[in-house]
Order: structure tokens, then sequence, then C-alpha cells
């Protein structure tokens, strides 16, 4: 089994990066693993921690259309260049937390995806030296408010609400490019989403080189390389596994997001 590289909090409220052991204990680093990080002799047991997001990202840089048939599926062609968008930092949840559904939102879908993580500044990058500056993968759910997406006519309300970004739960340093991706609904058996990260139109290397050419990647962003064909609706209440070969499984529940109070002025008496 392939290293598995954590984030984690003890319980005592500290942060931690880790290697997860066989019996799910942690080995905590000194530092981030792309930062030079390395072991130490302390050990988390596997009941003294709450598993976090992977990494805290700058910022998470994301690609629409990246597969042939998801972008035939939502009604258009496979762009000349990378489709970039942002998703904010704040949008981000661990495994296991809940994705919840915005009231002003009637139609809000998955769509899994594997990410990238950045292990060394990157600016100006050809295909061959960005290889070089992706640190490790995981996977991520770029869950998006549909609707919002279609009536706004840009993505950032529709991508950007908080917990619209299940991360995790850990990064591997190598992935095969064949890996198949799979997104499962309620533990039916049949997948909503299967591909090979193979059929991606740009892969990771061209990604990143492509994203350094516009803006400076730091170490620990994110990227979303796309999502295949299948995406579909999510309801409160529903579990979405998204499970990508040599990095294991992303799973969240959904929740509708508590109403917002607004509170009523007082009336005054008299004058």
């Amino acid at each position: 089994m392939a290293q598995r590289y954590v984030r984690v909090q003890s319980q005592g409220g500290q942060l931690h990066y880790g290697l997860l052991q066989p019996d799910q204990s942690v080995q905590v680093l000194d530092a981030p693993p792309w930062l030079t990080g390395q072991l130490t002799d302390l050990y988390l047991s596997a009941d003294s921690y709450v598993v976090l997001a992977p990494c805290a990202p700058s910022k998470i840089v994301a690609v629409g259309k990246n597969y042939a048939e998801h972008a035939a599926e939502m009604g258009g062609d496979v762009p000349p260049e990378p489709l970039l968008f942002i998703k904010p930092s704040t949008a981000i949840v661990a495994a296991g937390s809940a994705i919840l559904m915005p009231n002003c939102s009637k139609r809000v879908d998955y769509e899994g995806e594997l990410a990238l993580v950045i292990g060394d500044r990157c600016v100006d990058c050809s295909p061959e030296t960005a290889q070089s500056k992706i640190w490790g993968y995981t996977i991520a759910n770029d869950v998006t408010a549909r609707d919002l997406q279609r009536q706004d006519g840009q993505w950032t309300r529709a991508k950007s609400f908080d917990t619209f970004c299940p991360l995790g739960p850990w990064i591997v340093r190598e992935l095969s490019p064949g890996a198949r991706l799979q997104t499962f609904l309620n533990d039916a058996a049949e997948p909503m989403q299967s591909a090979f990260l193979s059929d991606m139109v740009f892969p990771p290397e061209v990604l990143v080189a492509y994203i350094s050419q516009i803006m400076t990647l730091l170490p620990g962003d994110v990227v979303l390389t796309g999502t295949p064909a299948g995406t579909g609706p999510l309801q409160a209440g529903d579990r979405v596994r998204i499970e990508i070969e040599g990095i294991g499984s992303l799973s969240n529940r959904v929740q509708a997001r508590p109403a917002m109070v607004v509170p009523q002025a007082a009336t005054a008496e008299g004058g």
C-alpha cells in the first residue's frame, strides 16, 4: 500500500501532518511533507486525533470540461485550452464532514475529481518541470449549485459555498495514469461516474504548466483536474463516495443548511 500522508488535529487541538500507519496511528512530521517535513518520534493513537483535509491551500484552481463526455453532457465542446476557475479555500471540508445544501439553490450536483497537491513554487513551468512540482494526489468533490451556475452565466457563486470542496482523506505520492475514478451515491452497486484518469483531455502536468503561466502556484496549493460524465443531483440525506484506484475513497453525507434567522427589529412604544 502506498504511503498515506494526513493532516490531523489532536485531542489537545494541535494540528499535525503525519504518516498514517497500518494500525491507524499517525507518525507525526515536524513540517508539511512538501516543505521537507521529517518524521519524529511522536505517534498519535487512532483514537486521539481527527482527520482534517490533507492540506490547507492558499487557493484551489479548478478545471472545467476536461473530459470529453462531460463537456458533451454539459452541452458544449471541449475547450481548446484548459478552462479555469477558482474555488475558495473556505469551501474545503474533510472526509466524513457534511456537505451543506444552500437554501438559495434547488439543484446541487456532485463532481468527483482527482486533486493535485503542489509541492514547490511553480511559475512559468514547462509540462516537464510542472510534473516535478506535483507533490502528490488526493480526491476532491467539486460540489456545484448547477442552477446557480446556469443562472449566473459564470461559476463563482455556484462553486464557492462553504463545504463545496470535500478533499482527502490523505495524499499519496504516486498514481497510475490508468487509475479509475468512480462516484457512488448512497452505496449503490453501480457507479454514477466512472472513467480512467487517462481520459482527461489535458493531463495533470499540462494543467499545472498552463496555470503557472497565469498565476504562481505555491506549496500546498490544490489543482482540481475536472470531472467525468455522470454528474447528478444530491439531496439532503444522501451519502456520496468518490473512489480513485491507488488513493482510496472520499465519503461525505449531505445535509440541509440551517435556515438563517433574521432578527426582528424591536417595536418602540410611543413617539
